[in-house]
């Protein structure tokens, strides 16, 4: 732990605010170190000597619309927090401007997050299908949440959700230009025309995925984190960026995290899909499509990071090596949405006849 104040919070002009809003809360002087550089948002350990808190803020500079709202996580996680149904959410405290931007500060939640390979390998094996199914049973519980009845009924606009989405994603890709990325334009053209037919709204996370929950030694889920793109939409949304973080990165060399696909030991998706499916019922046809929209989604956000860290407006290390990763999630959306047939499986050809070919040349003449 440092005394000096580490960027993007005013130690200060904090521990005062602390000491007004919750009264007793520190029994020392604070002190404050940054835990993540926030490839999205900084998040920072508070301690007094004896207790601990999270603080989270905005990154510094060209802050995407939307995309870093503490004042809707505070919402969020405050609504969570005092509901009967299990969704495990800490304790907040709202903030003030008093640092230079929104934040709040929570709990610490005891537990682990897992983001290095030395710590998702200790679950390869049976501990790692009981993660797989707490991930997803719940995500299921947060789906099967009636918003209305948790405060959260204004959260957001259901009605065209996977459109409005779209539409977002690509006005961020605009405001984060900086190269031209073969196929990226063309993604988003081919998602806005074939969006499938939306599930029943639901709350949803906005970026669920494995090391944005904290987890028991046993594999449970006791905390979920980083609400701040938390709003009432399709629920698939939710599914497919945990599907896509789960293994969809696999080869890519994420700096983010560890990709538990990439791990020996570890369950495929296909068990997280089981799991989500049993639990809720939902019909996932139309998985490939949001899947495809989870990578183009994932690549406007590796972009804009790619565009904050030329204007060296980032702070922590591996910002370097999400450039490369956003023509590799073009085209594997791309490759999604249009899947490669197998050969042994799919259904071959009629063999042409001599008739068959004379009429097609006769044909393409014709129109000549």
């Amino acid at each position: 732990m440092t005394m000096t104040a580490p960027p993007g919070v005013d130690v200060p002009a904090l521990d005062a605010f602390l000491r007004e809003a919750a009264p007793g809360l520190l029994t020392g002087p604070l002190r404050v170190e940054l835990l993540s550089g926030g490839r999205s948002n900084l998040t920072y350990l508070l301690t007094d000597g004896t207790g601990r808190w999270v603080l989270r803020r905005p990154p510094l500079g060209h802050v995407l619309e939307t995309a870093h709202d503490m004042g809707r996580e505070y919402r969020v996680l405050s609504a969570l927090h005092l509901t009967d149904v299990p969704v495990p959410a800490p304790r907040v405290i709202g903030g003030r401007d008093v640092i230079g931007a929104p934040f709040y500060v929570m709990d610490f939640a005891d537990g682990l997050i897992l983001r290095d390979l030395p710590q998702v390998a200790a679950f390869a094996g049976p501990p790692a299908t009981g993660l797989a199914a707490s991930l997803m049973r719940t995500l299921a519980t947060l789906h099967s949440l009636d918003p209305d009845a948790v405060g959260l009924g204004g959260l957001g606009r259901p009605e065209g959700y996977l459109a409005r989405q779209v539409a977002r994603w690509q006005r961020q890709a605009a405001a984060s230009h900086s190269r031209d990325i073969p196929g990226f334009d063309a993604l988003a053209t081919r998602l806005a025309a074939r969006l499938p037919t939306p599930q029943p709204a639901t709350i949803v996370h906005g970026d669920y995925r494995l090391d944005n929950v904290v987890i028991s030694p046993d594999a449970d889920v006791v905390a979920v984190l980083d609400w701040e793109m938390a709003t009432l939409g399709d629920p698939l949304t939710d599914l497919a960026s945990a599907i896509v973080w789960w293994d969809g990165l696999t080869g890519l060399d994420s700096p983010v995290a560890t990709v538990p696909g990439d791990v020996p030991g570890f369950p495929t998706s296909e068990a997280l899909l089981t799991t989500y499916t049993q639990a809720t019922g939902a019909d996932l046809t139309d998985l490939p499509w949001y899947l495809a929209f989870a990578y183009y989604k994932l690549a406007a956000i590796f972009e804009s990071i790619h565009f904050r860290a030329q204007a060296n407006l980032t702070i922590g290390p591996g910002f370097t090596r999400l450039a490369p990763l956003v023509p590799a999630l073009i085209t594997r959306a791309h490759t999604t949405l249009t899947p490669t047939p197998n050969p042994l499986t799919s259904p071959r050809p009629a063999p042409k006849t001599t008739t068959q070919a004379g009429s097609r040349r006769a044909s393409r003449m014709g129109t000549c």
